[in-house]
């Protein structure tokens, strides 16, 4: 494996990586993080690109460098719901789990940084940052599921495509500065509408009027551009 001469030890594909200090990699002293990328490995998958399957045995865990993840439950007559989405830095899997709860696809284009279940709990044992950082993402991924049950459950459908907007606007590049956005939907109309609880009629029918009342432009389908974040969060019902 290459070094950077300039760096230590530390591999050349971890210095470079777009996430490392913002992911759970920010909580590994330099020894343990050259441990654990002898065992990392980095994989692109195109957008519907199965990842993980539901109750199947959990092998591996993964953190996102690029691209969005969707995670969903499926009922026994195959049936099937979006529960969530992960973006770059998300941790992908449940610590300790003996099978997925959830299948995880790639609803974009995605980059991994993939590594073996047995290889990461090893390294959590004796690292209560890690562990730490990882809880951490665990309970913000519990409070965002409640405040999205919130949305299912009570706002008018003009609301929930709203909130999905400004969902996708803050969590594809968190760090983006100003109140201007411009960004390419991960997710087609029939999986927004699958996420959301609407028809894809629905969907295309706010999508519209929020484009009709200068909220929102639409480029070539899926490009969306948003002048003022603050004018789409005053649609969201909250």
């Amino acid at each position: 494996m290459r070094r950077d001469i300039h760096n230590s030890n530390i591999p050349v594909r971890c210095l470079s990586c777009e996430v490392r200090h913002k992911g759970m990699c920010g909580a590994l002293s330099e020894d343990e993080l050259v441990a654990l990328s002898a065992h990392t490995r980095l994989v692109n998958h195109e957008a519907g690109d199965e990842l993980a399957g539901e109750k199947m045995p959990a092998e591996s865990y993964a953190t996102v460098i690029r691209g969005v993840v969707k995670l969903t439950k499926t009922l026994e007559d195959g049936r099937q719901q979006i529960v969530g989405l992960q973006f770059a830095p998300d941790f992908i899997g449940r610590l300790n789990a003996v099978e997925n709860a959830v299948s995880a696809e790639a609803a974009s284009d995605v980059n991994l940084c993939r590594v073996p279940k047995a290889a990461l709990e090893r390294i959590v044992k004796t690292n209560p940052t890690l562990a730490g950082r990882l809880m951490t993402q665990t309970l913000r991924e519990l409070d965002e599921a409640r405040d999205w049950m919130l949305t299912l459950g009570r706002k008018t459908a003009a609301e929930k495509v709203a909130s999905f907007l400004m969902l996708i606007a803050t969590h594809l590049d968190p760090e983006a500065q100003g109140d201007s956005r411009r960004f390419d939907l991960p997710l087609s109309r029939a999986d927004i509408a699958d996420f959301l609880g609407l028809t894809i009629e629905t969907v295309s029918r706010q999508m519209s009027r929020l484009k009709a009342d200068g909220i929102i432009l639409i480029v070539a389908n899926r490009h969306i551009e948003i002048p003022r974040l603050s004018r789409l969060k005053a649609c969201c019902g909250s």
